[in-house]
């Protein structure tokens, strides 16, 4: 029996294989692209209803914070806060606490005190009017009186003045005296003293100070929700303050 002659290979073009390698290919990528869409979409809706729950909570939580401050305010109309008899009517004022949980309005009072950052600090003088704000504002600051040992670190050390809206280092008494010298202030020790005695001139050298940027503490105001005389971080610390600058400056 005559052996069969082999069968002669079919050609195929070139340009054929080089389309059914690309249609492979192609089909490889969609199928690829599909499967990342499809987890795309899938974690698309974890996310949207994640942000959902937050935004829920963000506004709770600031609602909250507002019928809260009005229960201050209550309490305050029904006992007004009446300034100490303290000698001295200095305050040192920290904002210890952010913003995600905060209402609207609050913080438009502490924009009102300067304090727009965490860890910021000012000086205030103690009236009837800056403790209706502070009891306003009560969770988110801490305060208390400064001594003349902790004025003069944080004029010395963190001290910065305003110049056409800029910050300014007081490295420089020239800066000190074009600023205030109509006050007679024309020096950081004049500064120390005006700040420290709640002098006739107050206001303008403190609206002439930086708010002062603190380190954040280490090992500390880990009770930011609970008042100071309750154990926590918040309110008035009286002369503790000075412990706590110390451990910022």
């Amino acid at each position: 029996m005559a052996e069969e002659e082999p069968k002669p290979l079919t050609y195929i073009p070139e340009t054929v294989l080089k389309k059914r390698k690309n249609n492979e290919d192609w089909a490889v990528k969609r199928r690829e692209r599909l499967a990342a869409q499809r987890l795309r979409s899938k974690e698309d809706k974890k996310l949207v209803f994640k942000r959902a729950e937050q935004f829920i909570k963000d506004y709770r939580d600031k609602e909250l914070d507002l019928i809260q401050m009005k229960h201050r305010v209550r309490r305050q109309k029904l006992k007004k806060p009446v300034p100490t008899d303290r000698e001295s009517k200095l305050l040192f004022v920290i904002r210890i606490r952010g913003k995600t949980d905060m209402h609207a309005t609050t913080r438009k009072f502490l924009h009102k005190m300067r304090l727009g950052q965490i860890f910021h600090g000012v000086f205030l003088k103690e009236n009837e009017g800056t403790l209706s704000l502070l009891q306003r504002v009560q969770p988110y600051v801490t305060y208390g009186y400064p001594n003349l040992k902790s004025v003069r670190e944080l004029v010395f050390k963190k001290g910065h003045g305003k110049i056409d809206k800029q910050r300014v280092p007081l490295t420089d008494n020239n800066v000190i005296e074009q600023a205030l010298g109509k006050y007679n202030i024309l020096c950081l020790e004049d500064i120390v003293h005006e700040i420290a005695t709640a002098g006739p001139h107050f206001k303008e050298v403190s609206s002439f100070l930086w708010p002062f940027k603190l380190s954040r503490p280490e090992g500390s105001l880990t009770r930011k929700k609970t008042l100071y005389e309750d154990g926590g971080d918040t309110g008035n610390r009286g002369d503790h303050i000075n412990e706590l600058i110390n451990t910022m400056n």
